[in-house]
């Protein structure tokens, strides 16, 4: 997995599917926005990849920006395509699946959770 931070002009509009590129065989991921409060990145996946099992302490939002996405939430799958998202409760298990090439964004919100 590969992770870098983009620099995105604020107040500035910008296409999100055309700042992370797909990459033979990985996984891409790029930092659009990093705070102690929440993340937003975003990432790319090239068909065969997949995301290991994972958990967070907070709600984590996805939407699929292109292509087909499947993401199995405490062992329920669900597949995604563009222009859907989910929401993965805190502290439940999940992973994503390539079985064709996507791309999507990620968002955490940290505070709220007090």
């Amino acid at each position: 997995m590969t992770e870098n931070e983009v620099k995105i002009e604020k107040s500035v509009g910008v296409n999100i599917v055309e700042i992370i590129e797909y990459a033979p065989n990985s996984v891409i991921v790029k930092s659009i926005i990093k705070k102690s409060t929440g993340n937003i990145t975003a990432m790319s996946f090239d068909t065969g990849e997949e995301l290991a099992k994972r958990t967070s302490p907070f709600d984590t939002f996805i939407q699929i920006i292109d292509g087909i996405a499947e993401i199995v939430i405490d062992g329920k799958s669900t597949p995604l395509e563009k222009g859907q998202s989910i929401i993965i409760p805190a502290h439940s298990a999940y992973n994503l699946k390539a079985n064709e090439r996507f791309k999507m964004t990620l968002t955490i919100i940290k505070s709220g959770y007090e």
